[in-house]
């Protein structure tokens, strides 16, 4: 079992529709899937990928399967007719990568494993960059 199969999707997207977008070829299904979770992990570098994704059932992190389904659906979506209406499909996509982003600026913390050493030191980008707002003198 992996951690994002095509039964999964059944919440976002009908399985009828799925057979259909990808005329019952379930290798595009699978190429979806795996490009949703290699977008998925370029935003989690300060997180254990490895385990995060070994996770399945009732194990996975709800919110994150959430986003990694949107962005597998709209890979898919993608496929189908041109007249389709896909803006929903968009805003979703959209939410999902914001999110990630977000977790990757460190500003949303999810239940997720941190990335570590063998000694269990914290592997993730401790750093944070920035600085105050330039101010100017008047006199």
């Amino acid at each position: 079992m992996a951690y994002l199969e095509k039964t999964d999707l059944s919440t976002h997207l009908y399985g009828e529709n799925i057979d259909t977008i990808t005329r019952g070829d379930d290798t595009l299904v699978s190429a979806a899937i795996n490009a949703a979770i290699s977008e998925a992990k370029g935003y989690l570098s300060a997180y254990d990928i490895q385990t995060i994704f070994a996770t399945t059932g009732t194990d996975r992190e709800e919110l994150l399967l959430t986003f990694v389904k949107d962005i597998a659906v709209w890979h898919l979506i993608v496929l189908s007719n041109a007249g389709t209406e896909q803006q929903l499909r968009q805003d979703r996509y959209e939410r999902a990568v914001s999110w990630l982003k977000e977790v990757q600026k460190g500003n949303i913390s999810p239940n997720l494993p941190k990335a570590v050493d063998e000694e269990g030191v914290d592997t993730g980008d401790p750093i944070v960059y920035g600085s105050n707002e330039k101010k100017t003198q008047h006199f």
